[in-house]
């Protein structure tokens, strides 16, 4: 469901927002050269690599470029909906 947005920075954006989708992508890197070496799948991964557990969407403010989990904006806007009533 849908839901308002608004910054927590700059206090007034409500409707200027970049929607930002992340993909992990499971890589072993050369040390010395930094090329990729192999990639890998959830299904295949060597022992000790941890999977990402970050957020698949992150929100940036379109009007003071602030970088957030959409939670912050969520959160922010719910408070400055009760503060006005």
């Amino acid at each position: 469901m849908a839901k308002p947005y608004c910054c927590p920075n700059c206090k007034t954006n409500k409707t200027r927002f970049n929607l930002i989708e992340q993909h992990a992508k499971i890589v072993k890197l050369d040390s010395n050269t930094g090329e990729i070496i192999s990639e890998h799948t959830k299904e295949n991964i060597e022992p000790y690599h941890m999977l990402y557990m970050g957020p698949s969407l992150k929100i940036q403010c379109g009007v003071c470029g602030l970088l957030e989990d959409e939670e912050m904006f969520i959160k922010y806007a719910t408070y400055r909906g009760k503060e006005s009533t």
